[in-house]
C-alpha cells in the first residue's frame, strides 16, 4: 500500500440493534447511558460510524413531533456530526418509521434499504438483514405493507401518543414472531452473505438476527454485529474488520 493510500485510510465504527426503548425506564437509562459513553469514545476514535439497524426499538416521526425519550442519544450524534464526521443510518424493522429529523437535524445519511459503501478500498454490502432471509415470505410482505408512504401518511393523522404505543406494541409483536421463527442455518444470513461474497463483495455486515458471527468465506467476510441486549459490542473497520466487547 503506497503512502498516499495510507494517508487516506479512515477508521470506520459499527453498531446494531440497540432497540433503545424496548424494556423499562430503569434499564433503558443504563443502556442510553453505556450508549453515549461509546458514542463520545466513537467521536475521538473513529471518521464515520454506520448504525445497521433498530437503533430504537420503535420509532415513528411526525412531521414537527419525535419522541421525547433518548434526548441524549440523539444529541450525541449531533455532536458526533459536528466534528465533521460522518453518520450512515441503515433503517431496521422496529425503527423504519422515519422521515427527516436525522438528515436535516443531525445530518446523517439514511438507507431504507441495504447500502454499498467502498471503505478503505474494500467493498461493502451493509443491510440490517430483515427481509433477506428465503423463507420468510410473511415478513416481506408485512415490511412492504409498513413502509408504504401512503399506509404511513394515513397513520401519521393519529394523535402521538396513541400512534406511538400502538408503534410500541407492534415492535414487541413483531419481535415475538421473529423469536419463534425457525429461518435455518445462522438465521439464513449467511447464505445471503455468500451469495454477495460471490458477487465480489469483500464484507458483509448484517444486524438484525441478534447472533454475532464473524465468518470468513472464500475471499470475503460475513460479519453481524449481534445486539446490545445480549453484549453490547462495536465493530471496527480500518485495514481489517474486528469486534469489540464495549
Amino acid at each position: 500500500m503506497n503512502q498516499e493510500m495510507m494517508n487516506n485510510i479512515k477508521t470506520y465504527f459499527f453498531i446494531s440493534d440497540i432497540h433503545l426503548g424496548l424494556y423499562n425506564d430503569e434499564i433503558e437509562k443504563e443502556k442510553e447511558k453505556k450508549l453515549v459513553q461509546f458514542l463520545k469514545y466513537a467521536k475521538q476514535n473513529s471518521d464515520e460510524l454506520i448504525i445497521v439497524g433498530d437503533l430504537f426499538d420503535y420509532w415513528f416521526e411526525y412531521k414537527k413531533v419525535i419522541q421525547k425519550k433518548f434526548i441524549r442519544t440523539l444529541g450525541a450524534l449531533a455532536e458526533y456530526k459536528d466534528e465533521n464526521k460522518s453518520i450512515h443510518y441503515i433503517i431496521g424493522n422496529h425503527d423504519f418509521l422515519h422521515k427527516d429529523f436525522f438528515t436535516n437535524e443531525i445530518g446523517s445519511y439514511l438507507y431504507f434499504d441495504k447500502t454499498i459503501l467502498e471503505l478503505n478500498n474494500k467493498k461493502f454490502f451493509i443491510a440490517h438483514g430483515d427481509g433477506l432471509i428465503k423463507n420468510d415470505l410473511g415478513y416481506k410482505i408485512l415490511k412492504k405493507v409498513l413502509r408504504n408512504k401512503t399506509i404511513q401518511n394515513i397513520y401519521s393523522l393519529i394523535h402521538p401518543d396513541l400512534g406511538i404505543a400502538i408503534a410500541s406494541k407492534s415492535s414487541k409483536a413483531s419481535r415475538e414472531y421473529t423469536s419463534k421463527k425457525n429461518y435455518g442455518e445462522k438465521d439464513g444470513l449467511y447464505e445471503t452473505a455468500k451469495q454477495k461474497i460471490s458477487e465480489g463483495f469483500d464484507y458483509v455486515v448484517f444486524g438484525h438476527s441478534h447472533q454475532r458471527a464473524f465468518e470468513n468465506y472464500n475471499s470475503g467476510y460475513y460479519i453481524n454485529l449481534g445486539t446490545w441486549l445480549d453484549k453490547p459490542c462495536y465493530g471496527k473497520f480500518t485495514s481489517t474488520f474486528e469486534i469489540f466487547d464495549w
